[in-house]
């Protein structure tokens, strides 16, 4: 897992910690580690950033003259990554699943993503975490377009025994996300998770249907299912995304496949977004929390 961005950062570390902390020793340095962050899928604008902070974190730092300054490098390495990753609209989402528990709400979360990003197994894991926190679900098949879509989604929710509401392909999408939500709130159902159509994301009839289901459907949350293999272009599916429909939060699948990281990196801090999961694996357990301190120790591990 980020094998690439890993030993960028720690040649840096080498680098650096060989030579010393002014701003003639470190410009050619961390131009370099620049240059290496967006060879691994970091976009220009992001690499940027934590260069800047770095520099401005390392520049004029007192560290031993003869020492070693690794310490002091990684220090502000790992504070560089934490600021650029660092999220101002963070969501506990078990906590505000809780918080609607507790005042008999139903709470709707409707997930968006291009095909091929592993949204409907997303969904599974997804139900999975809940039902061990103890929460009741009911999955709603709003994807009524792809072919192979209803019958994927209800094998996962056969397996997990939860309910599936479905329609006949080619029928409203919101009309079905509308139908779970009912039934949600007639059987007392805690949570509510909605699957869409992943057409590619320049595709304006798309866009026009999540808005109608949004509208119609009106989640507590929105979230954006990436594949963090694709790089650069998972940055750019989200940018399109929020800007067309708008999301709260992103879930990174094949995170455990990817070795270079950059799509971590970059997607939180252009769209403003958190990440709250990650995707490490198939099974339905395979699915665990995502924080920029995490990231960070995972990057600049030894």
């Amino acid at each position: 897992m980020f094998e690439k961005l890993k030993q960028s950062f720690k040649n840096l570390v080498e680098k650096i910690s060989s030579t010393g902390l002014s701003e003639k020793d470190l410009d050619p340095l961390i131009w370099d580690l620049q240059i290496q962050l967006i060879s691994n899928d970091v976009s220009v604008q992001v690499a940027e950033k934590i260069c800047e902070e770095l520099k401005n974190r390392l520049i004029g730092q007192e560290a031993p003259r003869f020492g070693d300054k690794s310490s002091t490098v990684k220090k502000a390495l790992k504070e560089s990554i934490e600021a650029v990753m660092m999220n101002k609209n963070q969501i506990d989402l078990l906590n505000m699943i809780s918080e609607s528990k507790k005042k008999t709400e139903t709470f709707v979360i409707m997930f968006v993503g291009i095909n091929g990003t592993g949204k409907t197994t997303t969904i599974a894991k997804f139900t999975k975490l809940l039902m061990k926190n103890g929460y009741t679900v009911v999955i709603a098949s709003a994807d009524t377009y792809r072919a192979g879509a209803i019958e994927q989604l209800e094998e996962h929710a056969n397996r997990l025994d939860v309910k599936l509401i479905k329609h006949q392909y080619g029928s409203d999408a919101a009309a079905v996300g509308f139908d779970a939500v009912q039934h949600a709130k007639a059987k007392g159902i805690d949570v509510v998770l909605i699957d869409t159509a992943g057409r590619m994301q320049t595709n304006r009839n798309l866009m026009d249907e999540l808005i109608k289901i949004k509208r119609v459907v009106k989640p507590n949350l929105t979230i954006m299912i990436l594949d963090s293999l694709i790089g650069n272009d998972a940055t750019e599916q989200a940018l399109t995304f929020n800007a067309s429909v708008g999301f709260d939060a992103a879930i990174l699948t094949k995170v455990d496949a990817d070795a270079k990281g950059g799509s971590s990196l970059s997607v939180s801090y252009l769209t403003d977004k958190p990440i709250i999961y990650i995707g490490v694996g198939q099974g339905y357990d395979d699915l665990q929390p995502f924080n920029s301190h995490w990231f960070a120790e995972k990057l600049l591990q030894d």
